[in-house]
C-alpha cells in the first residue's frame, strides 16, 4: 500500500471541505479557496474531520494516483489555513530587485532589467537591505503555482559553481567548484 496514499489528512478548523457528484474537491477556509478535479477511480470518503482516499485495485496506475491525490489534497488543506511561502535570493554585485503591485523588475546583470509580471493569485515582496543580498518573497495558497513562478524567476540567472552569482532559493546550497588556481 502507498504510504503517502493512506496516509488520512486532517482537516483543521475553518476549512470546508465539499465533494461534488464530479468527483471535484473543493476546499475553503480562512486564506481562499482552491479545488482539484480527481480522477473517477479514486474513492474519496469524508469523515469525522479527516480524509481518506482509497483505491480499487493493485494497479501501478491506481497505486501512483492514490498517493498523487492524497499530495494534493494535503497541500489544498495546508494552502487555505496556513498558505506557503517561498523566498528567493539575489546574489552578486549590483544585483536589484523592485516591485510596482505584481510587477517584479530585476537588474541581473544583463544590458536591460528583467521584467516579469506575478500571477494575481500571489502576493510579491522585495527587500533590499544595505549589507544584505535583495530577496523576492512570494505567498500564496497554491504551491504548485508558487513552485512554479519561483522556478521561473531563479531560471532567469541560475547560480553558477564557481562564484556562487544568480537567483538562489534561501536554502538552497550552492555546490562550490574550485577555480584554474585549484589545476596548478
Amino acid at each position: 500500500m502507498s504510504r503517502i496514499g493512506k496516509s488520512e489528512i486532517s482537516i483543521p478548523n475553518g476549512v470546508e471541505v465539499k465533494i461534488s457528484d464530479r468527483n471535484t474537491v473543493t476546499v475553503k477556509g480562512p486564506k481562499g479557496e482552491l479545488s482539484q478535479q480527481i480522477d473517477p477511480d479514486i474513492k474519496i470518503v469524508l469523515e469525522d474531520g479527516t480524509i481518506t482516499l482509497q483505491r480499487p485495485t493493485e494497479q501501478k496506475r491506481h497505486k501512483s494516483l492514490h498517493g498523487l491525490y492524497n499530495a494534493l489534497l494535503r497541500n489544498m488543506v495546508v494552502g487555505v489555513s496556513e498558505g506557503y511561502v517561498k523566498e528567493l535570493e539575489l546574489v552578486g554585485v549590483g544585483y536589484r530587485a523592485n516591485n510596482t503591485g505584481n510587477l517584479l523588475e530585476l537588474s541581473i546583470g544583463y544590458s536591460h532589467p528583467v521584467m516579469f509580471y506575478i500571477p494575481d493569485e500571489l502576493q510579491l515582496e522585495t527587500a533590499m537591505e544595505k549589507g544584505k543580498n535583495p530577496m523576492v518573497r512570494l505567498s500564496g495558497i497554491d504551491k504548485q503555482l508558487i513552485g512554479q513562478v519561483a522556478s521561473k524567476i531563479r531560471s532567469f540567472r541560475k547560480p553558477e559553481p564557481y562564484k556562487g552569482k544568480g537567483i538562489k532559493y534561501v536554502d538552497e546550497v550552492i555546490r562550490r567548484k574550485a577555480g584554474k588556481a585549484a589545476a596548478k
